[in-house]
């Protein structure tokens, strides 16, 4: 297991899912044809592309994208109650839905009982129809019977929900009580289902994880299975990471790199569209049409396009020399500082 590391104290939001790849080179012209896809260029170039931001509650984490997976390891009961309600706290304050699946070792009243201690207003929200807590054992094994589908199906009709009663979108917390009732490995199935199916949704998912009921072996599996794991050691928060999130902060400081790039004047640059700007970042940066498209959340095609219609203001012959273009320039500028 990683080593826990109690000082992280990173801004966990702006982290990006995917690593970067090798630069595919290009040889189109720059005619052509124009995508299904038009991109607008109203958009502002660079990050502001990216799923909006929803504040956490949780100091550790902060900000998070939509379509967050967070995995919680809570020591005491009090670590899990208090985290609960400024996590729940912030959804509600941000016009989300909220829903609170609980288990042992909490009960329904004492849910309700932290709630009302930190939002006055708990009650008028809920019944306004914001905010609903529903028994474990009764949404995950209905009848006795464990349907990660089911699950994950029924998660998504409350998402459409929220959406049809005007709120930004859904937010959830679910208690782990798999681990005492020999249904593991269907649970740690179902939480990768569930971390796929959030992809692009505007959803932020909660889990919570026992640390006295959880075996080396099991916080490994939770981790994989999540894209942000922390710890909760009696109101102490420590941060658990993983190999994907050390690829992610790598990809961070690429990409800031690239966009100090950018921030140059070089050759053209005033030829470009903020888009196109967005999508020379990406190049810069040594991404492949597809983790830029993932990036700019357009289709690969799109960005070839854009690529196209750079290399021909810019007269480059291939990406590299585009690259050359642009980090020469950078590069040049610097040396005669």
């Amino acid at each position: 297991m990683k080593k826990i590391d109690p000082q992280f104290a990173r801004k966990s939001a702006e982290l990006p899912m995917k690593a970067p790849g090798k630069a595919k080179s290009s040889h189109k012209s720059a005619k052509v044809e124009q995508p299904h896809e038009h991109p607008r260029e109203g958009d502002s170039s660079g990050l502001s592309v990216r799923t909006p931001l929803r504040p956490t509650g949780i100091r550790v984490m902060r900000d998070m994208p939509w379509g967050s997976h967070i995995c919680l390891f809570y020591e005491t009961k009090a670590d899990l109650l208090d985290t609960n309600a400024v996590y729940i706290k912030a959804g509600l304050d941000s016009n989300e839905y909220c829903v609170w699946a609980i288990s042992e070792p909490i009960t329904e009243d004492e849910a309700w009982a932290v709630l009302r201690r930190d939002i006055p207003d708990l009650d008028s929200r809920a019944a306004r129809g914001q905010f609903e807590i529903l028994p474990g054992y009764d949404w995950y094994l209905k009848g006795g019977e464990f349907d990660s589908k089911k699950i994950t199906s029924g998660w998504h009709e409350k998402l459409q929900f929220a959406l049809d009663k005007g709120f930004d979108g859904l937010r959830i917390s679910g208690n782990a009580f798999w681990i005492e009732h020999n249904r593991w490995n269907e649970f740690r199935e179902y939480e990768q289902e569930l971390d796929e199916s959030l992809e692009d949704q505007p959803m932020l998912v909660l889990c919570t994880y026992s640390l006295s009921a959880s075996r080396a072996v099991d916080v490994l599996d939770v981790s994989r299975a999540h894209q942000f794991t922390v710890a909760r050691r009696r109101g102490q928060w420590e941060f658990l990471e993983t190999p994907e999130l050390k690829q992610a902060k790598r990809e961070i400081k690429s990409l800031g790199e690239a966009l100090l790039v950018l921030s140059q004047p070089f050759a053209g640059h005033e030829l470009l569209t903020s888009r196109e700007r967005a999508v020379l970042a990406q190049i810069v940066r040594g991404a492949s049409s597809k983790e830029a498209a993932g990036w700019l959340k357009v289709s690969p095609r799109t960005v070839e396009f854009h690529r196209a219609n750079i290399m021909h203001k810019l007269d480059a012959k291939n990406v590299a020399d585009l690259v050359r273009i642009v980090v020469g320039s950078f590069e040049g500028s610097e040396a005669g500082g």
